[in-house]
This record gives structure tokens, C-alpha cells and sequence, in this order.
């Protein structure tokens, strides 16, 4: 909806570029170059066949906003794809047709602004107005723009100028339009004697702040070089380009939140190096001054914080504040007025209940003055009296009698008017009370609205010190994740390590067990082999005993030699049958005692049948 209500601003000013009569209606044959323009620049593929048939001759007339809006949204809006187009071409394709017939800078050499910084302005303005038709700023708006391109020159407004742009009637009613914004910075409001160079490169640097754009050097992944890229930051991607007119892009960085910017030293040459971390690759950068490189490490910081909160800009956050700000403000003013109302209404009633203690006053003055007259009205009477008292002494008597009823008559109104006097002053007094406790709930009210204004800008500081003590903990929490996978890392490799040392382990424990057999076989061999060893032995001592010179009879050491014959024959089947292995393990001992036992029979055999 952003990317949408952002593209229908400029093609808006399009459209009513293309009314030569401000009639509100556009001839067919210029919406259809104007929507053959759309599609090249917004990328989509041309459809000529519906735009031949929306815009068919079969009526005459041109049409209007209404007329071409329907064909706007079905067959372009809704096929835009966001990533896929450059909104600064859409954007200057909108400018070059509205800024033909509506921009028209004085030609006394005081305009400030080029044609190129009229266009950004211009963009600007689109940035910062109201979502409705036709396209103004506020006041408050104008302002803050105005105040950011001064402060990059290093200026104060113009506040004369200012103050008198205000003042225009028709200022006041329906806000600024942006051919009188750029009328505006033309006459001069942001300083006399200004370069146009100086304007430029501030309107340039406004923009960039907000659109995301600019040279940086970038360290490249496999021939580690330094390329200058032009780097253009979008909402979720910082891509990087071979110039300015991003015909050739090298790659872009997906932000998301396992991203984070880092401040690098300076090394190789380059200074106000930074570098921005993904789970994949580390790219480093450098930032032409300090300045530009911490713009530039807020701006992506800032990406990254939104990407994950799923806003979409800094820039139109702090506009969306903005707009509450001032709601919020024209709540407040609406309610002074209220409360002024309501103060008034009051003070007309204490006028009114003042004017009515007058009359009472005066009508006090007024019975006060006819006592009086009437106390010497009575004097005079008493007087005459007086003197006619010797005469008429009867009359006196009941003039006594009347006048004393005259005068229980008077005291009695005296009386009832001095109650009315009281009533009329403890009435005052309440309501001299009652104005008093207005005026100090007055005092207390402007009183917590102070402490409540307070509160709002501390809140609001505390929130800012929240939001970076979050962004601490997230890279915080983000540098413990990465310490914690290279420590899963390094656990694997040992773990690794420790399955081929086991594996190691249990072939030299199977090489030990068959070594072991071996050995085993072994002794089992050279056990039996000693035994047999023994048994030969026992057979040569038995053969090697002497035969004495007076033995009679010659036949018997022959019949002893075959006795001795035979034991070694049973020997010899015995060994034969129960040693096998072990003769087979001993090849040298048996050729050798075999030897040697076979040469004994055959010595003695020799000697024993030769004659005594």
C-alpha cells in the first residue's frame, strides 16, 4: 500500500501536467504515451492490446482522473513488483512532464534552485505530504524540511520571509502546494547570497538522508581490492551498484535480523572503514568521512531495527509522529478553546450577577435616601406637633399612638431591608469565593498540564534510552549467538575427534586380544615343547648308562637296546599324537634333539655289537 499511494503522488502530478485546459480531463492519446512510459519505467510488460482497447476512439472526448484510474490500478499497479523498478526514474519521468508546464524559475538571476535540485525538492515534498488530494504540505512540514537543508549550510531562515508567507490567506486555509515551496526557497528564505553550489549539495545530502543513497569503497570477497560501488539502501536490502545509474548491479545485503554493523579501524590505507555482518559473509566498507560513515551506520542500524519491528522506514515513522504530534496539538487547541468558551460563558454570568448587586445596590441607596426623607419628614411633623401640643392634647395623644405605629412600621422595613443587605453581600462573598477557587483550579489545571508535558518529554527520553538499551541487547544477544556457535562448533570437532580416537582405541584393543591369543599359543607351544624336551631326556639318560665289562651275556643289553627301542617308539607315538602343535611351533628344537637322539642309538647300537 506504501509503494502504491507513493507512485500514484508523482503519476498524479503527470496527469495533470498533460491537462493543457485545467479541466480535469486528459486527451486519449497522451494517457497512452504516458502509460507506455509507465511501463517501461516501472518494468512491466507492455500490454498493448488492453491499452488499445481502454483507450479505443469508439467515444470522443478526453478523460478524467476517475475515467483513468480503473485502467491505472488493474493493468499497471497491480502488476508492480516492489525491487523489480527504480522509483527515482519513476519519479523523473513525472517530473520532466509537470515540471514543463508548472515550474517556471524567475529568470533576474535570484532563483537558488537548478532544475535538478527543483526535482528533489520536489520528491521530498511528495515524502512529507498528506496521503490526499491535491498534494500539500503544513506548515509544520515546511518547516522541518527548511530547517534541515539550512542547518547542512549552516544558516538561519530567512524568518521574515517566513513570517510573511504565513500570513497569505490562502496559505493558512488549504497549506503549501510545492510550486510555492520552490517559489519559496527561490525568493530566498534560506539565506541571501546563497551559491547555488552551496544549495545543491545540501538538497543532495536531504535527499540521500532520506532515500538511502551513495559512493562508499567496498572491500571485494575474492581479490581483496577496493572498489568504489554506489550503495543504495532500501527497507529490507542494501544493494550496490557499478555508478550512480544502477544499470549493473554487483549484489546486494539481505538485512534482516541476524545482521549488525560494525566500527572497523583503519587498516590497508583506508580510514572510516565499517563493515556489516550477515550469517554468511562479513562485508567491509568505507565511508569517504566519519561523518558520512556514522550517517551511514544509523541509516543501516536503523533498516536492520525496522526490519525486524516490520516498518518499512525511519523517515515516514517520524512523519507518522509528526501527524500525531499535531493532532495531538489540535486536540489540545481544541479543548482551550472549549475550556476559553466555557470561561467566557462564566465571565458572563459574573458580569451579569455583578450587574444585578448593583441594582441592589442602587435600589439600597435609593430606600436609604427615603429614610432619610422620611426621618425628616417625621421631624418636622413632631415639630408641629410640638407645638400644637398645649392645644389639642387629645390629638397629640393619638398622634403619639399612630406615630408610634408608623414607626414600628418603619423599623420593621428597615429591618427586612438590612437582612436583604446581608443576603446581598453573602452572596457576593460566595461568589467572589467561587471565582476564586475558578482562577486557582485555572492555576492547578495549567499546573498539571506542565507536569504532564514533563512527563510526556521525560517518557519520551526514557523511551529513546530504552529502544538503545534494546539495541544493545540485541547485540548483545547477537554476539552471545555467535560465540555460542563457534563453541557447537568446536564441540563437534572434539566430539569428532573423540569417535576416531575411540575408533583407534578399540583397534588397538582388538590388536592387544589377538596378540594376546598369540602369546597364549605361544606359551601353550613351548610348555608342550618342554615337555617333550624333558621326555627325550629322560630316554637319553636311560640310553647313556654304561654297560660294565662282566656282564656274561651278550644278548642282554641287545634285548635291553630293543626294550629301549620300543619305550622310544611308544615315546616317540606318544609325543607325536599329544605334542603335534608344539613340533609344529618348534621346527629347530626338534631338528636339533631329533638330531642328536637319532645319532645316540645308532653310537650305541655300534658299540654294543662289536665283541667284548
Amino acid at each position: 500500500m506504501e509503494m502504491r499511494a507513493d507512485l500514484l503522488k508523482s503519476i498524479w502530478y503527470a496527469f495533470t501536467s498533460l491537462d493543457m485546459e485545467d479541466s480535469g480531463k486528459v486527451s486519449k492519446s497522451q494517457l497512452k504515451v504516458l502509460s507506455h512510459n509507465l511501463y517501461s519505467v516501472l518494468r512491466i510488460p507492455h500490454d498493448q492490446a488492453a491499452l488499445e482497447q481502454h483507450f479505443s476512439d469508439d467515444d470522443d472526448g478526453p478523460v478524467s482522473s476517475q475515467g483513468y484510474m480503473p485502467y491505472l490500478n488493474k493493468f499497471i499497479l497491480d502488476k508492480v513488483v516492489e525491487g523489480t523498478f527504480d522509483k527515482e526514474e519513476v519519479d523523473e519521468l513525472c517530473w520532466t512532464l509537470c515540471s514543463k508546464k508548472f515550474y517556471h524559475p524567475s529568470t533576474n538571476h535570484t532563483a537558488v534552485l537548478t532544475n535538478k535540485d527543483a526535482g528533489r525538492l520536489w520528491c521530498l515534498f511528495n515524502f512529507l505530504s498528506e496521503d490526499k488530494y491535491p498534494l500539500v504540505l503544513v506548515a509544520e512540514e515546511v518547516e522541518y524540511l527548511l530547517k534541515k537543508i539550512s542547518g547542512l549550510m549552516t544558516v538561519e531562515l530567512n524568518s521574515v520571509d517566513l513570517e510573511e508567507f504565513w500570513t497569505q490567506e490562502g496559505v493558512q486555509r488549504e497549506g503549501v502546494n510545492v510550486w510555492s515551496f520552490l517559489e519559496l526557497v527561490n525568493s530566498g528564505v534560506l539565506g541571501r547570497g546563497l551559491g547555488t553550489e552551496r544549495v545543491s549539495s545540501a538538497t543532495e545530502q536531504v535527499y540521500r538522508e532520506i532515500v538511502g543513497n551513495g559512493y562508499l569503497w567496498k572491500k571485494g570477497h575474492l581479490r581483496r581490492n577496493w572498489t568504489e560501488r554506489w550503495f543504495c539502501l532500501k527497507p529490507s536490502t542494501l544493494c550496490y551498484y557499478t555508478s550512480e545509474d544502477r544499470k549493473e548491479c554487483k549484489g546486494s545485503i539481505e538485512l534482516d535480523q541476524n545482521c549488525c554493523v560494525e566500527i572497523l579501524p583503519e587498516k590497508e590505507g583506508k580510514r572510516c572503514m565499517f563493515c556489516v555482518k550477515t550469517l554468511n559473509k562479513t562485508y567491509e566498507m568505507s565511508a569517504p568521512d566519519s561523518k558520512q560513515r556514522q550517517e551511514w551506520t544509523t541509516a543501516i542500524q536503523t533498516a536492520i531495527r525496522l526490519r525486524t519491528e516490520g516498518k518499512s522506514s525511519l523517515h515516514k515513522e517520524l512523519k507518522a509522529y509528526r501527524q500525531e504530534a499535531r493532532e495531538e496539538r489540535e486536540k489540545r487547541r481544541a479543548l482551550r478553546e472549549q475550556e476559553t468558551q466555557r470561561l467566557q460563558a462564566l465571565q458572563g454570568e459574573k458580569e451579569q450577577k455583578q450587574l444585578e448587586l448593583e441594582l441592589l445596590k442602587e435600589a439600597q441607596r435609593q430606600s436609604q435616601s427615603s429614610l432619610e426623607q422620611e426621618e425628616q419628614r417625621r421631624r418636622k411633623q413632631h415639630e408641629e406637633l410640638q407645638r400644637a401640643l398645649q392645644q389639642q392634647l387629645q390629638d397629640a395623644e393619638e398622634a403619639r399612638v399612630s406615630m408610634q405605629e408608623e414607626m414600628a412600621l418603619k423599623e420593621a422595613e428597615a429591618e427586612h431591608q438590612r437582612r436583604r443587605i446581608r443576603e446581598l453581600e453573602e452572596l457576593q462573598q460566595r461568589l467572589e469565593e467561587a471565582l476564586q477557587q475558578e482562577i486557582k483550579a485555572r492555576q492547578d489545571e495549567e499546573a498539571y498540564r506542565y507536569a504532564q508535558a514533563r512527563l510526556l518529554a521525560e517518557e519520551e527520553e526514557k523511551t529513546k534510552a530504552l529502544l538503545l538499551l534494546q539495541e544493545e541487547q540485541e547485540e548483545l544477544l547477537q554476539q552471545t549467538q555467535r560465540e555460542k556457535q563457534e563453541l557447537c562448533r568446536k564441540m563437534e570437532k572434539k566430539a569428532h575427534s573423540l569417535e576416531e580416537a575411540q575408533a583407534q582405541l578399540e583397534k588397538v584393543r582388538a590388536s592387544r586380544h589377538r596378540v594376546d591369543q598369540d602369546i597364549a599359543a605361544a606359551q601353550r607351544k613351548q610348555r608342550q615343547a618342554s615337555t617333550s624336551v624333558k621326555h627325550w631326556n629322560v630316554q637319553m639318560t636311560r640310553l647313556m648308562h654304561p654297560i660294565g665289562p662282566g656282564d656274561r651275556r651278550a644278548s642282554a643289553p641287545v634285548r635291553r637296546m630293543t626294550s629301549l627301542g620300543e619305550d622310544m617308539r611308544q615315546g616317540d607315538s606318544q609325543n607325536g599324537e599329544g605334542n603335534i602343535n608344539s613340533f609344529s611351533g618348534t621346527d629347530r628344537v626338534e631338528r636339533k634333539s631329533g638330531a642328536n637322539i637319532d645319532a645316540k642309538p645308532r653310537m650305541l647300537q655300534k658299540a654294543y655289537s662289536e665283541p667284548v
